[in-house]
């Protein structure tokens, strides 16, 4: 890859005409985050938030046409592989990505969010090449059973990301297994929303798209779980059915991957008056507490401003930078001789936070929010 361009990914999967799933979710996570998305559209199919209405398979030699003509002129930094179609073109696949040294994120597409299924026995067979030459194996738990178990899978030594979406309870539990004895768990509560379409299409391209960038395995599952609830949360509504989620709006939270400058909090004494301007310049109010004198808003990009009432206004302004990796950051730094007023911690509001002085005595504020920045649990 060439210094500064973006990482080329690949993606292997159906298109989707109602832009929820599929190669259109793949096409805008990947654009999202950076990356030069590129495309080998195993099948086209007649779908809206609805259903699934009609499937038309691509031969399986215009499939490997495909890959073969990104590959030998463009290159590729990773591949995202989604709905195969057939047991024939998952073979062919399998052969065609076998020299490839770049990450392999395989999504095991079995059954659409409708309830369509758009993977026959043979094909799941199949699945078994894919696995094989994958970096990493992303089925939800009713295809992980149809894959054979998890301890058959782990047995044969398949990297694995099980997502816990399908089981119940108010939490969501991502559990990655990259060998024996090897894993890795996140939670977090269950966005309640009917916008879900395209949801694991989204992950793992967000994964890939990290991996192709350079970003080791976990921070690349970290952020790409994190644009996936953005994108949940932001989600336009569209449709009578199972909606697409808004890829489109997501923001600074997810899109970066080094510090990001997203954040400041000026001091006030006249909370009110303070709220009206801000307001008035056409920042979204997100958060209000008068009570506290504290008050958050939403710039169009994403980026948020804050006001805290305080008879010390100056002591009350600080920078903030967000960094995924907060602990690695500071840990970094302060090897490197810098001092902490306060290192990192989990704050009530939902943020960890370091913090230090500039050399004119200013705060700053490194810090890792997540969605809590844009959708604290309190935000109006």
């Amino acid at each position: 890859m060439t210094k500064g361009a973006p990482a080329r990914i690949l993606i292997i999967a159906g298109s989707d005409s109602g832009g929820g799933a599929g190669i259109q979710a793949d096409i805008k996570t990947v654009t999202m985050l950076g990356g030069h998305a590129m495309t080998a559209v195993t099948a086209i199919t007649a779908q809206n938030t609805l259903g699934v209405d009609a499937v038309h398979m691509v031969p399986t030699q215009m499939v490997i046409d495909q890959i073969n003509a990104v590959v030998s002129d463009i290159g590729v930094d990773a591949v995202k592989i989604g709905m195969i179609g057939n047991a024939a073109t998952a073979h062919a696949v399998a052969d065609s990505l076998a020299e490839l040294s770049c990450p392999i994120i395989f999504d095991p597409v079995m059954v659409a969010t409708s309830g369509a299924v758009l993977a026959d026995p043979d094909t799941i067979s199949a699945f078994e090449r894919l696995m094989g030459i994958a970096t990493l194996t992303t089925p939800n738990l009713p295809e992980l059973e149809a894959l054979g178990g998890k301890d058959a899978l782990l047995g044969r030594r398949i990297p694995l990301l099980i997502k816990g979406g399908h089981a119940d309870g108010d939490d969501i539990i991502d559990t990655l297994h990259l060998a024996p004895g090897q894993h890795e768990s996140w939670s977090d509560a269950r966005i309640n929303t009917h916008n879900t379409h395209g949801t694991g299409c989204t992950l793992a391209s967000a994964i890939a798209t990290g991996l192709g960038q350079g970003m080791e395995i976990v921070p690349a599952i970290e952020r790409a779980r994190l644009f996936v609830r953005l994108a949940l949360r932001d989600a336009p509504g569209l449709g009578h059915g199972h909606g697409p989620m808004g890829h489109q709006s997501v923001r600074e939270d997810a899109m970066v991957a080094g510090p990001s400058l997203n954040h400041v909090t000026m001091g006030c004494r006249d909370y009110a008056a303070s709220v009206n301007f801000y307001m008035a310049l056409g920042l979204q109010r997100i958060v209000d507490s008068p009570s506290n004198g504290y008050a958050r808003f939403e710039a169009p990009n994403g980026v948020t401003f804050s006001i805290h009432q305080s008879d010390d206004v100056a002591a009350s302004t600080i920078i903030y930078f967000e960094s995924k990796r907060l602990d690695a950051w500071v840990t970094a730094l302060a090897s490197q001789g810098f001092a902490f007023e306060q290192l990192p911690q989990d704050e009530s509001w939902g943020w960890r936070e370091a913090r230090l002085l500039d050399p004119a005595g200013n705060i700053v504020c490194l810090y890792k929010a997540g969605e809590n920045r844009r959708y604290s649990a309190w935000r109006i």
